[in-house]
């Protein structure tokens, strides 16, 4: 694809009309994106080393290779450490997170991976795509784009599968992925083969989705990172239009493009806001997650009511229907994430206290009822007065 860029960028040269060229004569020195390759295979020596499968299990596969042999195929068809080795060592699990406090493990899960298989089929997807990535764009861009799309898939991951472990760098592979595809987009004047660079990203996207259906390996963390990805790619990737690049060699008085095109100024803002709007939606879902776990008894009542005025204009008039993402929804997210992950305890605090709101706003009560499914989640039991909080 770099010749594909090239070709343009002389061909664009000779006429002095429009595009956009490379904003760098030499390619940047590609050193980041294989220390995160070594980083990687390091960490998956040390996980195998701390795994110890001899001194556990008597059925582990290649055994010559002593702790370092993997667990027995069937627990781990990947070649991988236990689940237990994976969540000792800053596997992603939503309990230790929310209700332990253990935030760092939404890093920590970046740079695990379940087995050698899982590694093999990141770290070369990683070559293959972060190298070029980082010869075009720079290690600080890339790099940006790796650590926040890890975090993002972690976020989300977090968010959807609350009942297992999750590792691996796929999050952030994907990030880098999206940030590809929108590299592609805002820079889209530069591509002479726009089509076999198209190909090249749903192929290794269709590879990776599939090893998302493997144990210990989710494909919300590919979303996430995905996405995070996409966004950033908008915000970090655009290049400068060759007018503004030729702009030294210009006569004096001749006027200058701007640095970069409208539609360019127009997709970074519209990704920053969308950015900033998805970092404030998963803050205030874990937060109040943990708020409520923290609360006591006579506070969790307080709570859900606090979150069910979020949808106040739904539940008084009506209207708007409640719609993912807004806040409405976001509250109703937040309660089912406690009603179905903190407890049982909790789960029937939550209940009482929804029975005691649909009484008290009655005859509105038949809104509330519908919240969850305009929001398409589900508390674990019916709203309704007659539902019994067992």
């Amino acid at each position: 694809m770099r010749g594909d860029i090239e070709s343009r960028g002389e061909k664009d040269r000779g006429n002095n009309y429009g595009a956009v060229e490379e904003d760098r004569d030499t390619p940047w020195i590609s050193w980041l994106i294989p220390l995160f390759v070594v980083a990687n295979v390091a960490m998956f020596i040390v996980v195998m080393y701390f795994n110890n499968c001899p001194k556990h299990d008597s059925g582990c596969v290649a055994r010559f290779l002593g702790r370092f042999s993997f667990q027995p195929w069937r627990e781990n068809p990947l070649f991988g450490p236990s689940s237990s080795t994976l969540e000792r060592l800053g596997g992603l699990e939503w309990n230790k997170v929310v209700h332990q406090h253990q935030g760092w493990r939404l890093i920590t899960c970046i740079w695990l991976h379940a087995g050698i298989i899982h590694l093999i089929a990141n770290m070369l997807s990683l070559v293959i795509i972060g190298i070029r990535l980082e010869q075009q764009c720079g290690f600080v861009s890339i790099g940006i784009i790796y650590l926040l799309s890890g975090v993002g898939g972690s976020i989300l991951s977090s968010l959807f599968i609350q009942r297992s472990i999750s590792v691996g760098a796929s999050g952030a592979l994907f990030g880098l992925l999206g940030a590809m595809l929108s590299e592609l987009i805002t820079n889209w004047s530069i591509y002479t083969n726009k089509v076999c660079a198209l190909l090249t990203l749903l192929v290794i996207v269709a590879i990776n989705l599939a090893v998302g259906i493997l144990p210990h390996v989710d494909n919300f963390a590919h979303i996430g990172g995905f996405l995070t990805g996409f966004l950033l790619g908008f915000v970090l990737l655009p290049r400068p239009q060759l007018g503004w690049m030729e702009r030294r060699n210009r006569p004096a008085g001749v006027r200058v493009n701007s640095k970069y095109k409208g539609y360019q100024y127009v997709l970074g803002l519209l990704s920053l806001i969308l950015l900033m709007k998805s970092v404030f939606w998963m803050v205030m879902v874990l937060g109040v997650a943990l708020i409520i776990h923290e609360a006591g008894a006579d506070e969790e009542c307080s709570i859900v009511t606090a979150l069910v005025s979020a949808c106040s204009s739904f539940v008084n008039y009506g209207m708007p229907d409640p719609i993912p993402g807004e806040p409405c929804c976001v509250a109703m997210m937040s309660l089912s994430n406690v009603a179905s992950s903190t407890g049982v305890e909790t789960r029937q605090a939550v209940c009482r206290c929804m029975m005691d709101l649909i009484t008290t706003y009655n005859p509105n009560s038949t809104a509330i009822a519908t919240l969850p499914g305009f929001c398409g989640v589900s508390l674990g039991f019916t709203i309704d007065p007659n539902t019994e909080c067992e």
